[in-house]
């Protein structure tokens, strides 16, 4: 089972701020850069397998994400460069691995004790570069320099100590994965106009959902962005779908569901529930334009072969839904994906359990929130009205309802 110890963990990165020993004009946090970083995966790994006839094995890329996700929180008050001296002594690497295996195994082996032991040979075993391995090390220094770009920008009188060392190191980092193509040809289009920027575009159009924050009216404690509230959506839907024993195609889904569902809010912004339910037919006005907005400005950045995977992942991303292959229109379910269903040739999607992921999220925002004394009555609201909908909810055999009673 989910333990509470294990979500609180994947919710701390939102606290985690980034550059913290840089003048920045925004707050770059652990969340939103892992975040960032799974979908630069995303699309180098993709590139990789359909470009160039690369075999990709997607559970192997989620779980790595994942790993060095919690690995990364874990260790998170060792700064980079300490940290990325320590991982080159294989001795001293050993041992820091082998204590955040150690720390974690209480809560992965209650998830699962499967899932715990590729943690532990994941950490253990780091100097196997496979394809997924490398498309992630490459999407990290990405979405670092990302970040580090408005830094530098920011330093531009380049009296910042050693920034420009910081810039070399993340540059030669970086050109050491430009044998990967999708990370020289988005190199390559920085300086295009916007819409000829192809992936590079795409990718960096998604990073500024870290600059939006969530509940934007409702102060509160943490400000969550919608990116990283995007990668707490993504790895809770993946291990509901490890719990309900969904096939690979499904739990891929639900990862990279989670991971993009509200990518047309970097378009149109968070817009909180109340007001969308304020005026009759204002919901579905908003989808409409948030639909044609994304094929006029989002799916031209991606290559057609990918435009229908990005329309499978947000268009009616809270329903339950299969799409067999050969068929262009998914077909919407109103209950729960069937034992039948749950083969990777129907590419079943849980869009239920990434609501419920979603509302979850939320909800444990508007609870920590009211913890720590910032207690606006609109947080108080939302977190009654969530549990009311989920707090006893069964989603696909899924005890939902005891997740949201953790943070009660």
């Amino acid at each position: 089972m989910i333990t509470r110890s294990l979500i609180e963990l994947v919710f701390s990165a939102a606290s985690m701020e980034r550059w913290n020993d840089h003048p920045h004009p925004a707050t770059f946090t652990e969340l939103g850069k892992q975040a960032h970083k799974m979908i630069m995966a995303w699309v180098i790994a993709r590139y990789e397998g359909e470009e160039r006839g690369r075999d990709i094995d997607w559970t192997a890329l989620i779980e790595g994400g994942i790993f060095e996700f919690l690995h990364r929180v874990v260790l998170t008050d060792i700064k980079p460069p300490v940290f990325h001296k320590l991982m080159q002594d294989p001795g001293q690497r050993e041992k820091l691995n082998s204590w955040v295996a150690d720390r974690l195994a209480p809560d992965l082996e209650g998830l699962s004790p499967d899932f715990a032991s590729r943690f532990r040979k994941y950490l253990l075993h780091d100097g196997d570069l496979t394809l997924e391995r490398k498309s992630l090390r490459a999407a990290h220094y990405l979405a670092t320099k990302w970040e580090f770009d408005f830094i530098y920008h920011w330093s531009s009188t380049k009296s910042m100590f050693g920034i420009e060392q910081t810039r070399g190191e993340i540059s030669r980092q970086i050109n050491e994965h430009r044998d990967l193509r999708a990370v020289d040809e988005m190199l390559a289009a920085r300086e295009l106009p916007d819409r000829d920027m192809g992936l590079w575009g795409f990718v960096s159009l998604v990073g500024q959902l870290g600059f939006q924050k969530r509940w934007a009216q409702t102060p509160r404690i943490p400000q969550t962005s919608v990116l990283g509230h995007l990668l707490f959506v993504a790895v809770l839907a993946y291990f509901i779908s490890m719990e309900i024993g969904a096939c690979p195609r499904r739990k891929y889904n639900n990862f990279f569901g989670g991971l993009l569902h509200d990518l047309p809010e970097v378009l149109t912004r968070d817009i909180v529930s109340p007001v969308k339910n304020s005026v009759e037919g204002l919901d579905d006005l908003i989808k409409d334009y948030e639909k044609q907005a994304m094929e006029d400005r989002i799916l031209p950045l991606l290559p057609e072969g990918w435009r229908q995977d990005i329309r499978y992942f947000t268009e009616n991303e809270f329903r339950n839904r299969i799409c067999p292959e050969g068929v262009d229109v998914p077909a919407l379910l109103d209950g729960d994906i069937r034992e039948e269903q749950n083969r990777n040739e129907l590419n079943p999607l849980d869009g239920r359990i990434i609501e419920a992921c979603d509302k979850l999220a939320a909800y444990i925002e508007a609870s920590h929130s009211i913890r720590l004394g910032l207690a606006p009555q609109a947080l108080a609201d939302g977190k009654r009205n969530l549990y009311s909908r989920f707090g006893r909810s069964v989603i696909s055999g899924f005890p939902m309802g005891q997740l949201f009673d953790y943070f009660w």
